[in-house]
């Protein structure tokens, strides 16, 4: 995988007892998203959570006639992105993304504290990493993705599936012209049948893009994913 810029962080305010790795678009950067940790330090939300918001490689990109952008992996046509993957790069983020969930690990925060989620390309690399990952994860969502590989997927499932039970959120915009409402319906279906527990949300006539009701779901995910724990003192750092 090509370089990537470090992450940008969130640093807790109390003692951290957990994390959230958001992960961008296509074309995007950590930097597009950090506000929503801002926004949710402002109203006093996730005090003991640290955010990570990686920042994707450029790399040549099929539907960008080649050229050079941020990006987890190539994207090769938007008429069916299901059919459209890069299957090197894809497992390359994915490992990129098991190495900043062992960083956090290392760090003294228990895999069973950290959620992984992400927007658009971004999500569908958290899904496919969260459910494919070895280590029990608090939490793992998708808004406006889909799911990557399907053909595959199943086999890169580890055995003993340590995220078999493991809510998972997703939400999509029902007017979204990029990233078709149907795959992100049909993912959650297809999970939801091979025996994960997805909650799919829909907002009417949002297009690709978050909208304030959908932050406050996901909002609501992570509180009930992430309850604070315990006296957590503020840090010294």
């Amino acid at each position: 995988m090509a370089a990537t810029s470090k992450a940008l962080t969130v640093p807790a305010i109390k003692k951290q007892t957990a994390t959230i790795i958001f992960a961008h678009g296509l074309g995007d950067s950590g930097a597009g998203w950090i506000g929503l940790a801002q926004n949710w330090r402002r109203r006093g939300k996730f005090e003991d959570v640290g955010f990570v918001f990686p920042n994707a490689p450029r790399i040549p990109i099929s539907v960008n006639f080649g050229m050079e952008m941020p990006g987890w992996y190539d994207v090769t046509t938007f008429t069916e992105l299901g059919q459209a993957h890069d299957e090197p790069g894809i497992l390359k983020s994915r490992d990129y993304f098991n190495s900043l969930i062992k960083a956090e690990v290392d760090k003294g925060i228990p895999s069973s504290r950290i959620v992984i989620g992400g927007f658009s390309q971004g999500g569908a690399i958290a899904l496919f990493t969260g459910l494919t990952c070895l280590d029990k994860l608090a939490g793992i969502f998708g808004l406006s993705s889909y799911l990557l590989l399907h053909d595959k997927f199943k086999d890169l499932v580890p055995a003993e599936n340590p995220n078999k039970e493991t809510p998972i959120f997703m939400g999509h915009g029902t007017a979204d012209p990029l990233v078709k409402y149907d795959w992100g319906q049909g993912t959650a279906n297809a999970l939801n049948d091979m025996g994960w527990k997805v909650d799919f949300k829909s907002y009417k006539d949002l297009v690709h893009s978050a909208d304030p009701q959908e932050i406050d779901d996901l909002q609501s995910y992570i509180e009930d994913r992430l309850p604070p724990m315990g006296d957590s003192a503020t840090t010294s750092e």
